[in-house]
């Protein structure tokens, strides 16, 4: 990866290699000026989107700009006879990601739903109210994260675990940091055991390349990867109590049946995939089905309920009861769509379209060749998902994908792992932690996350010498 990069950067600066251009093969753009351009451009791109924090601009604006150059450069090439190929090729990337758009509407969907029957606004106010001292509070936000990480994705559990963690200690700055870089650590190694917990699972469990059940196999590892920091930072918290704070939170009707409606979904998702070997999206999308008619029995019903629920604070005399009847509003499955991570999704298609560019063009072939030519799929898989702490993990797996290393199994896993959990290193590494910098702004930054970066450090590689010590039948597969 090093080497490509210095090979990018020279690119980037040097005139002559863009003066002298060679012959253009149809089939091999990567000594082209094309070629050249195609790189700049996507460089360029992943700068403005490094600097989001800074520049207050989502990522996704510069990827989708980038997307469109890098294929007009490829349409512009592959003209006449040829077109058609670009065209394919083109219509392949496209189809990738419409397969894992639909699958990641549906969850947020899913997730924005039980957000607004007030079902996690009910657990926070059950953890404040409990009077946690600061390190059970520490190790109850790690642990929740991590295990409600592999189905409600890290960044929903991370923001979550922040909020409560704010409510509680927010005039305690040192604890909040500490707890938010526990808790991005724990949403991310959660998330790599299962294909719900991260984008970069999802598009391995989609490619064929692990299957769902063979996910539980990084459990192990993943727990070594939160716990060995976590026990570490827990020496450094101090035993004191916060202010108990009691907090009366409501479910509102049907929160707990829209979460077994999404295990529902979940099942079908998996018995579509494993049993059919059909698209997992199959099964979501009927999911979402599940939801709108679930939605519309809502909405039917929600007359009489609100009668009789009138009634009874009328008996009781309860006006504050009253009041709150009285602003309740039909539930929407549309308006819970309209509240998916619009952003994250094009920022997806603008990086799977770039990088499918690259591809065609020819530079993950030379990608693959640089590295796992030169080096051992092993040190190759665990570079790369230090290399997913500065680049974000999407590119990093997709390009993976795309490339088809020849692997064994237990190298399939191994890549699974670090790209989900490489991104720990640094903040700005993985959503979980750029959401918790704006969530948690004063408090947790990339200062505070970087100085325990050599701790999670150790958490990383005792969670990938686990994997190859348990796992080491699947790296002969």
């Amino acid at each position: 990866m090093t080497k490509f990069l210095i090979t990018v950067i020279t690119l980037f600066f040097s005139v002559s290699a863009l003066a002298a251009e060679p012959a253009i093969s149809p089939f091999d753009l990567t000594q082209s000026t094309v070629g050249y351009t195609a790189i700049i451009i996507f460089v360029l791109a992943y700068i403005l989107v490094m600097g989001e924090e800074k520049l207050h601009m989502r990522k996704s604006k510069p990827v989708l700009v980038a997307a469109g150059l890098i294929w007009i450069l490829i349409g512009w090439v592959y003209t006449g006879d040829q077109a058609a190929m670009a065209e394919s090729a083109f219509r392949h990337n496209l189809l990738e990601f419409a397969e894992l758009m639909l699958f990641l509407l549906v969850a947020m969907t899913y997730i924005n739903a039980m957000e607004e029957r007030r079902l996690f606004d009910a657990l926070r106010a059950w953890l404040l109210k409990k009077g946690f001292s600061y390190k059970q509070l520490f190790w109850i936000t790690g642990l929740l994260a991590f295990f409600i990480s592999p189905v409600a994705d890290n960044l929903t559990t991370a923001l979550l675990m922040c909020a409560v963690v704010m409510k509680v200690a927010q005039d305690d700055k040192k604890f909040v940091a500490l707890c938010c870089v526990s808790i991005v650590v724990a949403a991310n190694a959660g998330g790599a055991f299962s294909p719900f917990g991260d984008i970069t699972t999802l598009m391995v469990w989609q490619a064929g390349q692990v299957t769902f059940t063979e996910f539980l196999r990084l459990f192990l590892p993943s727990v070594a990867n939160y716990l060995v920091p976590a026990i570490v930072m827990s020496f450094f918290i101090e035993n004191k109590k916060p202010t108990t704070l009691h907090t009366e939170v409501e479910l509102k009707r049907g929160a707990l049946r829209i979460t077994a409606l999404f295990l529902l979904t979940v099942a079908t998702a998996v018995t579509c995939h494993i049993v059919l070997h059909l698209p997992p999206v199959l099964g979501m999308m009927m999911g979402l089905g599940y939801l709108q008619f679930f939605g519309y029995f809502l909405r039917m019903t929600l007359p009489g309920s609100l009668a009789r629920k009138r009634a009874m604070a009328e008996r009781v005399g309860d006006q504050k009861r009253l009041e709150q009847l009285g602003g309740v509003v039909p539930f929407d499955v549309f308006s819970r769509v309209s509240r998916a991570e619009w952003d994250t999704l094009l920022f997806f298609y603008g990086i799977v379209l770039c990088v499918g560019g690259l591809g065609f063009m020819g530079y993950l072939s030379l990608l693959s060749e640089t590295l796992y030519g030169g080096m051992s799929a092993t040190m190759a898989n665990t570079i790369l998902g230090v290399v997913s702490a500065v680049i974000d993990n999407i590119p990093v797996m997709f390009a993976v994908l795309s490339m088809e290393p020849d692997m064994s199994h237990g190298q399939w896993l191994l890549i699974t792992l670090t790209a989900g959990t490489g991104g720990s290193l640094l903040s700005i590494g993985s959503a979980a932690g750029v959401a918790l910098m704006g969530q948690a702004r004063g408090y947790y930054t990339f200062g505070s996350h970087l100085k325990w970066t050599p701790v999670i450090a150790l958490g990383y590689i005792a969670s990938i010498l686990l994997h190859l010590w348990l796992n080491e039948a699947t790296f002969h597969i």
